[in-house]
């Protein structure tokens, strides 16, 4: 073959090369480029929350590491539908949500038009944290343990209330209740502080929440701390028995709190961002953080974060047939 030509030819295969390269090589200096502009998570809580402060010590450590700044904006109000339309509905690669899953887990059957769909809309990108949750009894009733309260409310129904938190923990509340044959009123409070803090007067009989907001009326003795809900005992309060240690595995649940991404986000990038969230909930100056705020660490990948939500998922269909509520998608 002519020199020329065969030159000519291997350009030519050369310069179709390049032409096949080029966009791979855009898109991985893209992808490494990442973030290109500044970050925002979005939480569905008021400033001062377990995830708010969970959201704000990642954002610290991730500006730096990220060199871009990370926003955390909360987003309170609409059952979390407020801010988890406003990931869902920009879908931009820029923009997550840091929340616990219990908060929208119940959805199906509290909402029929929600605007998202969890799979496909809400990606588990990492899970940071555990919120304590726990059950308080007001000292004023006398009694020292979760088993004592269920007989004094048995003895006494329809004369006690409960303060308890929307989300999962309403949820699984409620199955308790209905497990339990018990008549309990739940009293709303904007303000679950106060609520909570309604204990030492014995306004409230009973709360169902983070142990950060049950905190004030334990410190003054005006409450009893009686179980947790995780599935192991918490180390920061280690002679607190689990619920089922005290006999009702029907108030067991994990808070599960963690990173969530739109559709936008790659799985490289997701791998990426939950490889550097996971770092930071393992590090210990972090874990004392977070649990002085009434939280314990538990850094998990997409998979593991992924797998246990759908497990609180099946646990949430369990709760709704056992107090006889049906999906409304």
């Amino acid at each position: 073959m002519n020199r020329r030509i065969f030159a000519a030819r291997l350009g030519a295969i050369a310069l179709g090369i390049a032409g096949i390269a080029a966009p791979t090589l855009a898109s991985a200096q893209t992808s490494e480029a990442w973030p290109r502009r500044a970050v925002k998570f979005i939480v569905p809580f008021a400033p001062g929350a377990g995830a708010d402060i969970g959201a704000r010590l990642a954002a610290d450590v991730l500006s730096r590491k990220w060199g871009q700044a990370v926003i955390v904006e909360n987003r309170p109000g609409g059952d979390s539908l407020i801010a988890i339309r406003a990931v869902v509905n920009d879908n931009d690669d820029h923009q997550f949500l840091f929340s616990p899953a219990g908060n929208f887990t119940p959805h199906p059957y509290r909402h029929e038009k929600r605007g998202y769909d969890r799979q496909k809309d809400l990606l588990p990108i990492a899970r940071f944290s555990n919120t304590i949750l726990s059950v308080s009894v007001s000292s004023s009733l006398g009694v020292t343990t979760l088993k004592e309260f269920v007989e004094l409310a048995r003895k006494r129904p329809k004369e006690l209330n409960a303060v308890v938190v929307p989300g999962i923990t309403e949820f699984v509340w409620d199955g308790f209740i209905k497990t339990e044959g018990l008549e309990i009123a739940k009293v709303p409070f904007n303000n679950l502080v106060q609520g909570a803090g309604e204990m030492a007067t014995g306004r409230i009989q009973v709360t169902m929440s983070s142990l950060a907001i049950q905190q004030p009326a334990l410190q003054s003795a005006g409450a009893r701390l009686v179980a947790v809900t995780s599935r192991v005992r918490v180390p920061l309060i280690a002679d607190t028995p689990t619920a089922r240690e005290a006999g009702f595995p029907s108030l067991e649940v994990d808070g599960l709190v963690g990173l969530f991404g739109p559709r936008s986000v790659s799985s490289a990038l997701r791998t990426r961002i939950g490889d550097d969230v996971k770092a930071i909930a393992a590090d210990p100056a972090i874990a004392a953080k977070l649990v002085a705020s009434g939280q314990v660490p538990n850094p998990g990948g997409a998979d593991e974060f992924s797998a246990a939500i759908i497990a609180q998922e099946k646990q949430i269909d369990e709760i709704a047939k056992v107090v006889g509520l049906t999906r409304k998608d």
